[in-house]
């Protein structure tokens, strides 16, 4: 990292769907930094629900609040993005020692391959047990309480994940 302080962050993430997890580290970090980058990964080799110009503009939507929030899509390497948009750290987001463990890994392959800090946010403890992963196969098993689910993510992404996932009957 060059000298002096960080003032520009970027939070990676496949954003599939966005949790209020997400956007609770989203407003933690945009308090940190004179601006954050949330930036939404392309990765041909993952199977999304939303493609990722859907989840630049839900993330958009839902990040309105911090004018020091941008949400750029990317495809290349997130060190190599961090780079190009002169971010200084990466952002991750730690709800457990399971994702501890996961997370030290990138960190510090990402430091010795490009000098960039990671800083790990902790989850607030509502947040703690929710996955974007759990949160798909819960719709996909069925599951399309709004009420409910409204309780991971925002209400808008809950009626698309029904809309997308819900099992034919």
């Amino acid at each position: 990292m060059s000298s002096g302080y960080a003032r520009v962050a970027l939070f990676p993430g496949a954003f599939d769907p966005v949790t209020h997890g997400h956007l609770d580290i989203i407003g933690r970090a945009a308090g940190l930094y004179e601006r954050l980058i949330v930036a939404v990964g392309i990765n041909p080799l993952k199977e999304h629900v939303f493609t990722p110009e859907e989840r630049r503009e839900i993330l958009t939507t839902h990040t309105k609040q911090w004018t020091n929030v941008e949400v750029p899509t990317y495809s290349d390497l997130t060190v190599d993005f961090a780079r190009r948009v002169g971010a200084q750290v990466i952002i991750r987001g730690i709800r457990d020692s399971a994702d501890l463990h996961a997370e030290l890994e990138i960190a510090n392959t990402n430091l010795i391959i490009s000098g960039i800090e990671t800083v790990f946010l902790m989850t607030s403890h509502q947040y703690v047990l929710t996955s974007s992963t759990l949160i798909k196969q819960i719709v996909e098993m069925g599951g399309s309480d709004i009420d409910q689910l409204s309780k991971l993510v925002p209400v808008d992404v809950a009626k698309r994940l029904i809309e997308r996932l819900r099992p034919s009957s």
